[in-house]
């Protein structure tokens, strides 16, 4: 009798990928998720005799071993072994064709895994290699660290491939589609590249393979990696609204772009991001690879890089904002949430998880951030790993106002606001564009007893002696607290580009005797960080109250003022220092954002998978002057391969433009179709459609 021999092997793909939940990907390979039996069909030259024996072995990595776990060699037996361990037992037995189930475990290091076979024949052992497959976390698997029980969330915030993320201010909140994109051609390589190129990698490969079972480990990877700062990760920031040798961060529609830059550049950074486009594209390979996640916006963050919970923002007395000290306000800021358990800190812990991958501060000498649980954040729990002080401090800081006066070098303090960081934190809902708020899981209400116990455990965690430097609303004297006036800005009329910016400033006398209040204003253009662009506008007024009188004083600010100056933020931030004689200004801010002219896309024909259909983008310049230098960028999963850029020719004052392109789809559902159109007058204007794509 030979000696036996394999002649081929039968992965199954399309049943292993479809018992998987990984059917969506766009790459032929095997891709399984951990925990979970797959099945492959072996051909022998004859029958296998009680004698012979089999052996399989998997490993990951550059150099895999058994006492990492990152290499496992176990028999196939003819029953299945249970527990933790890599196994495989025979399922069918037709002669020279043996139906063999593999089991990983549920705790198994994610990743791209080797399989070989060894044979025992007639006293000698020969090896064979089978093939490679990816092995992904597995939310479907009670045992799995990211199991989510939940079918229809599971369903959002792992298979969804595009969504939404908020954007925008407390007064004004806006949305801006995105293109996730995971399943997407040789997106799964390059999120599995990402954790080949980290410092954590580079240092010691072994130990970092072996680490990636836990999806703790592989998030705080992750947010260190999609910014570019230390390791030449995939996404290099920019904030000061000059983007010259790179994309405005605003003209992205997905990450799918983004990825496929970076590793065609051979992994340089792409120019340029912001936050939403960093928690974009962390999204994007933590759904990858199989990590439920989504996309948080956070009004009003505070940017504290003190760790005394509390910014300080800066005005000169004639109403400038000032870029002093190193702390700040962010208008929204975008990070994301992986759902995991937390062995480390204990199960009360466990579920949503800050990862933060925008570069604001180092962590252990790297720009990462989190995870941090949600749970912890909202019981002021700021000594549990990760970067809690800072993450907390995001969405609980006082804001402390200060008037600095640059020809005698004086400040003074000039007000504090206990109530206004950290507002509507939002993500999109499960199954619809609607926004969720879930301000209510990061904090307790504002003014509660709970919100005030929470605080003061978090600051007594934080500063062992409560009593030094920490200035609080109740440490102020009575008199510094009570202004004798208020004043608002109030937006009249609409709020465009191209249009005249009306505002008036409400002043309102509060005591029972005639005040004069002499009034400084400035209009600056910002990025939404804060960062200040331009000074666009500037008045002064003396204003007469007499007791409880409110009077408003009109502000204008035309459009020849803030054209050449207005970034694709499209925000302006007024600012107002009223004085009263002796007593303490009251400085009164407000930022604006001016819409965009509308862009329409329409499908004009029934789309069906593998049929051509014909979309039809429309749009009108609004201005009294010619816009061009016009590009129609296009992307959408599962619709066109990858993204369309399509220049559109220069339009006259007031003249409508109507561009027809066609796309391709290749899955069925719902998909998301994003557009964005920019041009010398308008730097990114936005457009979504969903398309329901039949059989």
């Amino acid at each position: 009798m030979s000696a036996l021999e394999l002649q081929n092997v039968d992965w199954q793909v399309a049943d292993n990928r479809r018992a998987h939940h990984t059917g969506q990907f766009s790459s032929r390979e095997v891709i399984l998720r951990r925990g979970q039996s797959c099945n492959i069909v072996a051909f022998f030259n004859r029958a296998l005799n009680s004698e012979e024996g089999l052996n399989l072995t998997a490993e990951t990595g550059p150099n895999p071993s058994e006492s990492a776990r990152t290499k496992a060699t176990f028999p196939v037996a003819s029953g299945r072994s249970t527990g933790g361990s890599w196994a495989a037992e025979v399922m069918e037995n037709n002669g020279n064709a043996l139906t063999i189930a593999i089991y990983s475990p549920a705790s198994a290091p994610i990743g791209r895994y080797t399989l070989s076979l060894q044979i025992s024949s007639k006293g000698r052992v020969s090896s064979v290699k089978l093939g490679t497959f990816v092995l992904l976390f597995n939310p479907w698997l009670q045992a799995d660290d990211v199991f989510m029980s939940n079918q229809a969330e599971r369903q959002e915030y792992v298979e969804e491939d595009s969504g939404i993320i908020f954007v925008g201010s407390t007064n004004r909140i806006g949305m801006v589609g995105w293109n996730f994109g995971q399943y997407e051609e040789d997106i799964l390589n390059i999120s599995l590249s990402i954790l080949d190129k980290s410092l954590n990698f580079r240092r010691d490969p072994g130990t970092d393979v072996a680490r990636r079972n836990d999806p703790k480990y592989v998030g705080r990877v992750l947010s260190a990696m999609i910014n570019s700062n230390d390791d030449n990760g995939v996404i290099a920031g920019n904030w000061s609204g000059s983007y010259t040798g790179g994309l405005d961060p605003r003209n992205w529609n997905g990450s799918v772009e983004i990825l496929k830059e970076w590793k065609k550049s051979g992994f340089r950074p792409v120019r340029f991001g912001q936050c939403w486009v960093f928690a974009g594209t962390l999204n994007t390979v933590l759904r990858c690879l199989g990590i439920p996640s989504r996309v948080i916006t956070n009004f009003n963050s505070a940017h504290d890089t003190d760790r005394n919970l509390s910014v300080d923002v800066y005005y000169d007395p004639m109403g400038n904002p000032l870029d002093k000290g190193s702390d700040s306000v962010w208008n929204f800021h975008v990070w994301n949430e992986g759902w995991f358990v937390r062995n480390d800190l204990g199960p009360s812990y466990n579920g949503w998880q800050v990862l933060d991958a925008t570069p604001q501060e180092r962590s252990q000498g790297v720009f990462q951030c989190g995870p941090a649980s949600v749970i912890a954040v909202r019981e002021g729990d700021v000594d549990r790993n990760f970067d809690m002080p800072f993450i907390y401090s995001e969405v609980n800081a006082d804001r402390i106002t200060w008037i600095y006066n640059a020809s005698n070098g004086t400040q003074k303090q000039n007000s504090i606001d206990t109530r206004s960081v950290g507002r509507y934190i939002s993500t999109k809902a499960v199954g619809s564009y609607s926004r969720m708020d879930i301000t209510d899981k990061y904090k307790y209400p504002e003014d509660s007893n709970e919100e005030r116990r929470v605080q003061e455990k978090a600051l007594s965690k934080l500063k062992p002696n409560p009593s030094f430097g920490a200035t609080s609303a109740e440490d102020l004297p009575r008199e510094e607290r009570a202004p004798s006036i208020s004043g608002r800005f109030k937006v009249n009329g609409v709020l465009a580009v191209g249009q005249e910016v009306n505002l008036a400033l409400l002043l309102k006398n509060l005591a029972s005797d005639r005040k004069t209040v002499t009034v400084n204003m400035t209009a600056w253009t910002i990025v939404y960080n804060g960062t200040l662009v331009h000074e666009v506008w500037k008045g002064s007024a003396t204003v007469s109250l007499d007791p409880e009188e409110e009077v408003q004083h009109p502000v204008k600010i035309t459009y020849a003022q803030y054209d050449k100056y207005l970034k694709a933020d499209n925000m302006i931030r007024t600012t107002a220092v009223c004085k009263v004689s002796d007593e303490a200004e009251v400085v009164v801010e407000r930022d604006i954002i001016l819409d965009n002219p509308t862009l329409t896309l329409e499908v004009l024909d029934r789309a069906r998978v593998r049929k051509p259909v014909n979309v039809q983008m429309l749009f009108s310049n609004p201005l009294d002057e010619p816009v061009k230098d016009c590009v129609l960028m296009v992307e959408g999963s599962g619709l066109l391969r990858g993204n369309l850029k399509i220049e559109v020719p220069a339009l006259r004052p007031k003249e409508r433009s109507r561009v027809r392109f066609e796309i391709l789809p290749t899955r069925s559902g719902t998909k998301q179709l994003l557009a964005d159109f920019s041009c010398n007058k308008f730097p990114a204007i936005k457009a979504m459609l969903s398309i329901d794509v039949v059989e």
